[in-house]
């Protein structure tokens, strides 16, 4: 079969049409170079070849192609550089959520630049060490209450500003967290439905590609998940494809997120604590809850600050969260109480002023608790502390000694004196207490030794500790995720230097298209002019 003469023309034409095509998506690249999200398009050609055409007598096998065809036009993407871009992005999620609440808390507990429990403290010395000077003044006695009332109202506000911070934590996590990231799976979803149908008319959908990926970066930044994509075979061997988005835990457990247009949802129990984080798939499985397995991301983040307790967990935990520092409160304050109250007690002495013994040869003691819990059937803690009714009315005071001396004299039998029992009340503020904490099986555990002004110091410094590594981390992790991006874009990004050579390429390759067309104009002309005249 002879190849057309005409032929050539059809070749220069598809190169004219390849030409000006791939300088509109330069154009298109150009004109989108600050779009956020926007991936770098390429156009997609190939050697257009077919069978039969051959020149006239000539070999079977010097066959010539009928020049360029254009078969779509693409993105550049990396699919690995995707998936480390989304597990870093998970990663900064988990840090960030974390950072959020130790500033919340520091914005409780950080004195230093402010007056508050340390100094309440000090002031509660210094008020029993002028009633140890003045013994039997009711007026020191009643300063010695007034500092008390002091400490304990500051630490009814740190328990209750530690509760706001949960409060309005859980109430984010359920009211807005969990719904915004159930708001990009709808998205995510009801884009492929689109991408999908634009597809089948032919159409890439690009811009709409973008747009999804978007989404699924965000999406990687509340929980861990993987994207799967597979063809759809719509018949006579046409395929289009379709994404499916998988969520795996920290077991190995995969859940199905998103499968093309059916979505999974994530939903919480905030009524208790701790709170519960769960997921049902895309096929309505579920829901099954997810909260210690998941891996990284805001939601883990937000449930580690939440749920976590360090050291007071069974068995310990790697967080400290809220838990952590209302346990030390609730530790402090009622050792405070458990202490003082011990040393206020009086021995009870019979008629002959001998001290009665109980069955093991104790003393007796006759209490008079300077503390007491507002609800007699909770445990002591810092939102559970008041001044004992019969210390504030007056029925009892502070003991200034635990064996009767003569007003303001020593008792050469004892050697007692008159300010004894407030003298062991000021060191004991100072020495080294054991501060213990309730573990979840009942235990009683030692956490820190020390004295209550260092207690709440060491208090600050762990939540400082925390703060700084957080923020740390939080940097490493923002340097990590911008080289990745940084990567992504020298491949999906837009160049304006590689964009211009690529408009100088597509130029000159358009005009030596043209040029081709202008010879084979000429050499047709030739032939049908300048041939064929002998005999004329």
């Amino acid at each position: 079969m002879m190849r057309s003469t005409f032929a050539g023309f059809t070749t220069a034409t598809l190169a004219l049409n390849a030409s000006h095509r791939a300088l509109e998506v330069t154009g298109q690249n150009i004109a989108n170079i600050n779009t956020p999200g926007y991936t770098r398009q390429r156009l997609d050609i190939k050697s257009l070849y077919l069978r039969g055409g051959e020149f006239y007598n000539s070999n079977p096998n010097a066959r010539i192609g009928f020049g360029v065809e254009i078969t779509g036009v693409s993105q550049l993407r990396d699919p690995f550089l995707d998936i480390q871009y989304r597990l870093q992005m998970g990663k900064l999620g988990t840090t960030d959520a974390q950072v959020a609440g130790y500033e919340k808390l520091a914005n409780i507990l950080d004195e230093t630049n402010s007056s508050g429990i340390k100094n309440a403290l000090s002031d509660l010395a210094s008020q029993l060490q002028k009633l140890a000077q003045n013994p039997n003044s009711k007026e020191y006695d009643s300063m010695v209450r007034s500092s008390s009332q002091i400490l304990l109202n500051l630490f009814h506000q740190n328990a209750t500003d530690l509760q706001e911070v949960r409060k309005d934590l859980t109430s984010e996590f359920r009211d807005t967290t969990i719904p915004d990231a159930n708001k990009i799976i709808q998205n995510i979803a009801e884009l492929n439905e689109s991408i999908k149908n634009s597809e089948i008319l032919g159409n890439p959908a690009l811009e709409l590609k973008d747009e999804r990926n978007e989404l699924i970066d965000e999406l990687a930044s509340y929980l861990p998940i993987s994207v799967k994509y597979r063809d759809h075979d719509l018949g006579a061997g046409f395929t289009v494809e379709e994404l499916d988005i998988y969520y795996t835990d920290a077991d190995g457990t995969s859940y199905k997120l998103i499968s093309d247009n059916l979505t999974g949802i994530l939903s919480a129990n905030a009524d208790g604590q701790p709170v519960e984080l769960y997921i049902t798939d895309a096929y309505g499985k579920g829901p099954e809850e997810i909260t210690d397995s998941i891996g990284d991301g805001v939601l883990k983040g937000t449930l580690d600050i939440l749920n976590k307790s360090g050291g007071f967990d069974a068995p310990p935990s790697d967080i400290r969260g809220i838990g952590y520092y209302e346990k030390s409160l609730d530790s402090l304050a009622a050792t405070l109480a458990e202490t003082l109250n011990k040393l206020n007690a009086v021995e009870v002495k019979d008629a002959d002023g001998n001290p009665v013994l109980d069955v093991n040869g104790n003393p007796v003691t006759e209490k008079r608790d300077l503390f007491e819990p507002i609800d007699p059937n909770q445990p002591m803690s810092a939102s559970n502390i008041k001044i004992a009714d019969k210390w504030a009315n007056g029925e009892y005071g502070i003991t200034i000694s635990n064996v009767e001396v003569p007003n303001g004299e020593g008792d050469n039998s004892t050697g007692a004196t008159a300010d004894e029992n407030v003298l062991k009340m000021i060191k004991a503020l100072s020495a080294d207490q054991q501060f213990t904490y309730m573990d979840p099986a009942g235990n009683k555990v030692d956490f820190y030794k020390g004295s209550f002004y260092n207690c709440f110091v060491n208090m600050e410094n762990i939540l400082n500790i925390d703060l700084k590594a957080g923020n740390s981390t939080l940097d490493n992790k923002i340097t990590v995720i911008n080289q990745t991006a940084d990567l992504k874009d020298s491949i999906s990004g837009v160049s304006l230097d590689e964009e211009g050579i690529n408009l100088l390429h597509y130029q000159q390759s358009y005009s030596a298209a043209a040029r081709l067309m202008t010879t084979l104009d000429e050499a047709l002309d030739k032939l049908i002019n300048g041939t064929g005249v002998v005999g004329r």
